[in-house]
């Protein structure tokens, strides 16, 4: 009986060491894979993740569920994704601010944005534009420039909330430009654009998604976009390095990662699959429409490019002494 009883357990953990094992690459997927977003419905980073997430799941016959988990800047769903299981299954769509500016933000996060994630490829990356009032009597980035600093003070910059890409890329600007702007941090650039217009405040750099219709119907004048080669949805404007900034740039990166420990089949598996889908046209036009444009590439790339990017925010942030409450 001993000798019986001594198989039995031996089989029934061997059965339950197989049903915790990650998925094979011959199986996978066999289930549907959570994306979890961290942060809300309807914003660029959610509308971004459901374009490629519908490609992907159609190319691998298995649904890309988008699981939406804002909050704390995008520390609750970035947790919860370095927390679950390194299946395959669940995976995170992350962007500038949970991982490059994130940890030097918030200093207690309950991970490590290096150790406890695995990289799986960067998809795209979305450009800024800077919207100034029809008020003010600048028609370029020099301009504004020269009437900041011949008006110290005087003028004020709008974001979208402490710690944002927004407010950091204005930052960015004060610090190479020389030029002293006061911050006037909102709840989302939407609610600051009246104000801009009315001439409350003066300078936004805004997504180009939802900043260039309100200069197209003539009610904010832009200056130039901060990415590093002009933008396809605003080919006439010109990039801030062009306009006197030598070197500035503020993307936003979006990236895809996986918990720690997730098995290097798995890895290719999901990088092949989402290189291919950002690689299709219905989904670049998808992307071109939110401002955004396909990167892809492989996880090494992507962890060098997040390492690059992470240290120039996070020596921003320090020489700036950016703090949040």
């Amino acid at each position: 009986m001993q000798h019986w009883l001594r198989l039995f357990g031996l089989g029934l953990a061997t059965s339950l060491t197989l049903a915790a094992a990650p998925a094979s690459a011959d199986s996978y997927p066999s289930k549907p894979i959570r994306m979890i977003v961290p942060f809300p419905a309807s914003g660029a980073t959610d509308l971004l993740a459901r374009a490629i997430a519908q490609k992907v799941g159609q190319n691998m016959g298995q649904q890309i569920v988008v699981d939406n988990r804002p909050g704390a800047g995008g520390a609750i769903g970035s947790d919860m994704a370095a927390k679950a299981a390194p299946d395959g299954y669940t995976i995170m769509i992350a962007t500038t601010s949970t991982h490059s500016i994130g940890p030097f933000i918030n200093t207690h996060l309950p991970y490590n944005t290096e150790s406890d994630f695995t990289p799986i490829g960067q998809v795209a990356t979305a450009t800024n534009v800077l919207v100034v009032p029809n008020s003010l009597p600048v028609k370029n980035v020099k301009e504004l420039i020269d009437y900041a600093k011949k008006h110290p003070g005087e003028l004020n910059y709008a974001s979208s909330g402490n710690g944002t890409v927004v407010h950091l890329t204005a930052e960015a600007f004060k610090a190479q430009s020389g030029v002293f702007i006061t911050h006037i941090p909102y709840r989302g650039t939407a609610l600051a654009v009246p104000d801009l217009i009315s001439g409350k405040v003066q300078v936004l750099f805004d997504s180009i998604v939802s900043g260039m219709p309100h200069v197209k119907d003539g009610k904010l004048k832009a200056l130039a976009v901060t990415s590093m080669k002009r933008s396809p949805l605003a080919p006439e404007l010109p990039t801030a390095s062009e306009s006197g900034l030598p070197g500035f740039e503020s993307d936003t990166w979006f990236g895809i990662y996986g918990p720690k420990g997730l098995s290097p089949e798995i890895v290719a598996r999901l990088n092949a699959e989402f290189n291919k889908a950002i690689q299709s046209q219905d989904v670049k036009d998808r992307l071109a429409k939110l401002g955004a444009e396909p990167v892809g590439g492989t996880p090494a790339q992507f962890a060098a490019m997040v390492k690059k990017d992470s240290a120039r925010w996070g020596k921003l942030i320090k020489d700036r002494k950016i703090q949040v409450d």
